[in-house]
């Protein structure tokens, strides 16, 4: 939106941010299935697909979403306000158009959320369970690793803060702290590729409760 601003583009036409969301649905599922296949061992494939599935669903209704909420916003449309709040909404008519906005918010911040964002996170987890090894084997990250997990924690702060998931994103962080203890306990640990999961998230912990710490005053945000 930046380099090519909203206002290059007619309203009932695509933006630019459209065709990279699009490339996203493409693109994502993908890299998440070759993850998947590099995973030391052999996790469970329907649970992995349906979550691929699901998570297509979600982010293309959200993604849909949004387009439209974009030029709400270009229209003068307040975030921080209820769709019936908002002054352009509040002079539809008929009222029964209100009904449809409140829909599409539906669709977008909650439905397409809790479909895209659960099974990103699953899979994450299902991952995750198959990052372990004998203690005997030491694992080593990779110099290369260890300088992405900073973009890395940066993406997940991305997500948590802008998808407002942060419970979804804490349970998910405590349900790897149990695993790493559980398998602990059976005399596992966590291999390289474990470790940049969990510094990712640790880190993007620490981010978002830095983020929070500058917006704690914020008034609207309060409100909301």
């Amino acid at each position: 939106m930046i380099l090519l601003p909203l206002e290059w583009f007619p309203l009932n036409k695509l933006s630019a941010g459209d065709y990279f969301h699009m490339a996203y649905n493409v693109i994502t599922p993908f890299l998440l299935l070759k993850l998947i296949e590099r995973s030391p061992k052999a996790l469970p494939q329907s649970m992995v697909y349906i979550s691929i599935i699901t998570f297509v669903m979600g982010a293309s209704i959200h993604l849909v979403g949004d387009s439209v909420s974009r030029w709400l916003i270009f229209s003068s449309y307040q975030l921080h306000l209820s769709v019936r709040e908002n002054p352009i909404i509040k002079n539809l008519k008929p009222e029964m158009l209100i009904d449809s906005f409140e829909l599409l918010y539906y669709y977008d911040e909650y439905l397409g959320h809790s479909m895209w964002y659960i099974p990103f996170f699953l899979i994450l987890c299902i991952y995750f369970s198959g990052c372990f090894i004998p203690k005997k084997e030491e694992p080593r990250i990779p110099v290369a690793a260890l300088l992405l997990i900073g973009p890395s924690s940066l993406y997940y702060w991305y997500l948590v803060t802008e998808g407002q998931i942060f419970i979804l994103f804490i349970f998910t962080f405590f349900a790897m702290m149990a695993l790493v203890m559980h398998k602990k306990w059976k005399g596992l640990i966590l291999d390289s590729n474990g470790h940049f999961l969990f510094y990712s998230f640790f880190i993007t912990l620490v981010l978002i409760a830095l983020w929070v710490g500058w917006l704690w005053n914020d008034k609207i945000l309060r409100k909301k």
